[in-house]
């Protein structure tokens, strides 16, 4: 799909979403091809108008590790940010920031599982797959939206 971010592939098996791909080349295809309500969803994100996804996702692969961080990485309210610190130490491990950053860099579906809401100590905007630019652009995107919805 077309985003403001760029073109997003999403791949699904049996309608679970399984993959999101930045810059996905025109054709690609990661699973079924069809018309999913993750579209309409991720359309909403960007519109502002979709702060959770509903559609179902299965996070594949990762280690036992990987997968803590996927969890907690899933439970940072929209418009928020957490450090690879704060999650370290949520997970226990307050010494393992950077293998906490290695593991939103393997998140198989940014966006809808948000690492883009992870940042380096003091909120120093680091380390995205899909680039700063989008990182910066995500996150500003949510603040833009939090901020309409609490003065509205």
């Amino acid at each position: 799909m077309d985003s403001p971010i760029g073109p997003l592939g999403i791949a699904l098996d049996n309608g679970t979403v399984i993959g999101v791909r930045f810059g996905a080349p025109p054709g690609w295809a990661g699973g079924e091809q069809t018309v999913h309500p993750v579209l309409d969803e991720l359309a909403g994100y960007f519109a502002g108008t979709v702060t959770d996804f509903v559609v179902p996702v299965e996070m594949r692969g990762g280690s036992d590790f990987e997968r803590a961080v996927w969890g907690e990485i899933a439970r940072i309210p929209y418009g928020e940010m957490r450090t690879y610190g704060a999650i370290a130490t949520a997970l226990g491990d307050p010494g393992a920031a950077r293998a906490v950053g290695t593991a939103c860099n393997h998140n198989p579906v940014p966006v809808i599982v948000p690492c883009h809401r992870v940042v380096g100590a003091g909120g120093k905007l680091v380390g995205f797959g899909g680039g700063l630019p989008r990182k910066r652009q995500l996150l500003e995107l949510e603040a833009r939206v939090a901020l309409e919805r609490a003065w509205s």
